[in-house]
């Protein structure tokens, strides 16, 4: 039980070290302007249109880090820095998120796989933390709720991990994209490859930590069997 205590803490201090350094990389090369002056709207712009992308949307929304790519919409939905911002930052974010259009578009297996498993994800993510504790709470006398609740986790897992590929995949179709496109030089080049390593981090900490989770579950319901 300790074990499981100290695995949670560190992964709950990386998480937060991870997004605090995030923030600050961004803060930092959002003062950074991009080589040809163009905004994260424009940047999105013109990858969709070098790469023949039609029918797809780009929006601003409310918030910060906020944006992401709705397949089921063809919408590319950059947050206001991102959307109106001239910056490293903001053009790193926008041609990440054309790299997921860019995946819809050439039927990337990874991005289909994980829209496949979203409505699955969202029922899950709907109900499993009572069940887990329902199940914790009946353990020894009805274990089989543990049971549905560690399914249900698993499959959020499983959806964290098939995250990776495809975002790590967007980051690297966006850097070859600006760097050939002059969005930016052979300084700037490196800070937004700086952003996007780090925006990757959340995610393989975050899929890392739903993994140890997953078994700390596990290993409850392994000993319930074993008494």
């Amino acid at each position: 039980m300790i074990g499981s205590w100290i695995i949670f803490i560190v992964f709950a201090l990386a998480s937060w070290l991870i997004s605090h350094q995030l923030k600050r990389r961004f803060q930092e090369y959002s003062e950074i302007a991009t080589s040809n002056g163009m905004s994260g709207r424009e940047v999105a712009l013109q990858m969709l249109q070098d790469n023949g992308i039609q029918g797809v949307r780009i929006e601003s929304v409310e918030g910060k880090l906020t944006d992401h790519y709705d397949p089921t919409t063809k919408t590319i939905n950059l947050s206001e820095d991102v959307y109106s911002g001239r910056s490293v930052a903001a053009a790193a974010v926008a041609a990440h998120e054309c790299g997921h259009a860019l995946q819809h578009a050439a039927a990337y297996q990874w991005l289909g796989l994980r829209s496949g498993l979203v409505p699955v994800v969202s029922f899950a993510s709907q109900w499993m933390q009572w069940i887990l504790l329902a199940g914790i709470l009946l353990v020894n006398t009805f274990p089989a709720i543990l049971l549905a609740g560690i399914v249900l986790f698993a499959m959020t897992t499983l959806f964290s991990f098939i995250t990776l590929p495809v975002e790590i995949n967007a980051s690297h179709r966006a850097l070859i994209w600006i760097r050939t496109s002059g969005v930016t030089n052979a300084q700037t080049h490196l800070k937004a490859e700086d952003a996007l390593k780090w925006a990757g981090y959340t995610y393989i900490v975050a899929a890392l930590g739903s993994l140890a989770t997953l078994l700390y579950y596990v290993m409850i319901y392994m000993g319930v069997r074993r008494d």
